[in-house]
């Protein structure tokens, strides 16, 4: 009888995993929570919440500036700290849901514009994000992905809350 052997897994950027592809992955969701924001009605996006929770628009600056200056400090490893983000500080803060999605475009162009400059060896240098955070850039970049994921599915919670059926979680065009 044959047996298969596992090989062990690699975090290079070889086979399945690259950096065109993590981008690509990103981006489906990206798009996807965009479509969360389009779904709230302009005033409980700023101010429906459940269980003492931030309103969604609170979840999606601090998505933003996870992805913006993140993605910034990914390719140039100059790192914002975490009280200079817009969502921390609270500066610059969009008040209503078209500013909130030009916003979200504008970051969506800083991710496509750096994106590049983060090459395959850069994702497996360790870096402190945002003077905190200290790991390979990759598991960085996953976090990103990973709390974008999280605070959508609080969206999807507010928004089933107020009778609004969101966007399909598995479609991320």
């Amino acid at each position: 009888m044959a047996t298969n052997t596992v090989q062990p897994a690699s975090a290079t950027a070889t086979g399945v995993f690259t950096s065109a592809f993590l981008l690509k992955h990103w981006q489906g969701h990206r798009r996807l929570t965009r479509r969360v924001i389009e779904a709230f009605p302009e005033k409980e996006l700023f101010s429906f919440s459940v269980g003492g929770m931030r309103p969604f628009a609170e979840l999606a600056l601090e998505m933003i500036d996870m992805g913006g200056p993140g993605v910034i400090g990914a390719a140039t490893d100059v790192w914002k700290k975490l009280e200079e983000l817009d969502h921390f500080n609270k500066n610059g803060v969009p008040t209503t849901r078209q500013a909130l999605l030009d916003k979200w475009d504008e970051i969506t162009g800083i991710i496509e514009t750096y994106w590049p400059q983060i090459s395959d060896e850069r994702l497996q240098e360790v870096a402190l994000a945002f003077g905190l955070y200290e790991n390979p850039v990759y598991k960085t970049i996953f976090y990103f992905i990973d709390n974008e994921i999280h605070h959508r599915g609080q969206g999807y919670v507010y928004l089933r809350a107020l009778g609004i059926e969101p966007p399909p979680f598995w479609d991320r065009p």
